[in-house]
């Protein structure tokens, strides 16, 4: 793998998260909640399922979108995760 600043920026970016969710989870401790998909999910599993649908949601646009510039992948994945947070 190549160490660029994209992927510097990237690692930090995720290791960001994962403080703020820690911050999160000590200041504000949270029960878990019922939504859309009908499972019990706290703010970590929604993370989770954020995550990883972001990844599929990447590879998706790489196979669909041919040329296009990958930051609709990105936008979508943004919309999705809110929605996710919102809702799930």
């Amino acid at each position: 793998m190549a160490w660029t600043w994209q992927t510097a920026l990237f690692f930090a970016l995720l290791l960001a998260t994962l403080g703020a969710m820690t911050g999160l989870a000590l200041l504000r401790p949270e029960t878990e909640r019922i939504g859309v998909l009908g499972l019990p999910t706290t703010r970590g599993d929604r993370l989770f399922l954020t995550l990883l649908s972001a990844a599929f949601i990447h590879l998706g646009w790489l196979a669909l979108a041919g040329e296009a510039p990958l930051w609709g992948g990105s936008v979508l994945s943004l919309i999705w995760g809110a929605a996710l947070f919102r809702w799930a």
